[in-house]
């Protein structure tokens, strides 16, 4: 599976994001930096049509908006992930797509006719179903309420639809799990995943000054759980670890989730990229000719995968 980045900086300025780091490799702060000067790979759509021409190319699923959201407000005007599902679309590639936002409605019409033949899903990240949470902890994504109506319209199109239950915050977000998915149930998901909080690098002091300010009550309550799910530590990048973590607390977590998700018949999409069809691509018709080799130019752009 191709896990496709063409965005670095996301408006949506969710305090926890693990892709917050990024923006110090390139000199910027992962705080305030990260939220408003965002980097766009405009010519994605040709770099894609290119890409997939190649003779050398074997199809696997592509899912767009694992690392930042493929459909934070700056979509609205670039359509970026628009001209390349148009791509995706014409050349029947299977494609998953996660965000937080409901401007993912907009792109029905093409995601529609693509899940009819097996070659779409969706999934919408739904962390809390309180308005007053979200608005601190995510201030620029779509509110719970908005997030469960791209659910159910998604649904109503016939396009399969998992939640992500992320990131699971100890003591914040941790009591809604159940409630989480019912709604998400009733508004038509199939599916269900979940990730607990993780703090790398520079998104750990970061979190920690929102809980102060937020939540200071519980503020060391949280930060003690969290070790407690992480051998100890603020966080471990271990692979096998890192999005669900270990010991009792997280055993716990991953208990409540399965039974809760088993008791809501929540289990059509597991595995839900490699139920897309890959057997159906076909190289595109139409392929821009190449300004030369696309790493290091002038231009600045990085090769597509």
């Amino acid at each position: 599976m191709h896990n496709w980045v063409r965005r670095i900086g996301c408006e949506h300025g969710c305090i926890y994001c693990f892709a917050r780091p990024t923006h110090s490799y390139l000199g910027l702060s992962p705080g305030l930096d990260f939220e408003t000067r965002l980097f766009a790979k405009v010519n994605a759509p040709d770099l894609l049509r290119r890409e997939l021409a190649s003779p050398s190319y074997v199809p696997e699923h592509i899912a767009i908006g694992v690392n930042t959201d493929a459909y934070q407000p700056c979509e609205r005007q670039r359509r970026i992930t628009r001209q390349v599902l148009e791509v995706l679309h014409e050349c029947n590639h299977p494609v998953g797509l996660i965000t937080k936002n409901a401007l993912i409605e907009r792109d029905i019409d093409l995601l529609a006719p693509m899940a009819e033949k097996r070659l779409a899903c969706a999934a919408i990240t739904l962390t809390t179903l309180d308005p007053e949470i979200a608005r601190t902890l995510e201030p620029r994504a779509a509110a719970p309420a908005r997030r469960l109506r791209a659910i159910r319209t998604l649904a109503e199109a016939g396009i399969p639809v998992s939640v992500s239950v992320a990131p699971i915050i100890p003591f914040v977000t941790e009591p809604e799990i159940e409630k989480i998915l019912e709604a998400a149930r009733d508004a038509g998901a199939v599916g269900a995943h979940y990730v607990v909080l993780r703090l790398p690098w520079e998104v750990n002091p970061l979190f920690k000054e929102w809980l102060e300010a937020h939540f200071p009550e519980r503020a060391a309550r949280v930060m003690n759980r969290v070790r407690d799910m992480r051998g100890g530590k603020d966080y471990d990048s271990d692979f096998s670890k890192r999005m669900h973590g270990e010991g009792v607390w997280a055993d716990l977590i991953q208990q409540r989730f399965a039974k809760t998700v088993e008791r809501l018949g929540m289990g059509g999409l597991r595995g839900r990229f490699e139920k897309l069809d890959v057997s159906q691509f076909r190289r595109p018709l139409v392929v821009p000719p190449a300004a030369g080799k696309q790493t290091g130019n002038a231009t600045g752009q990085l090769d597509l995968f």
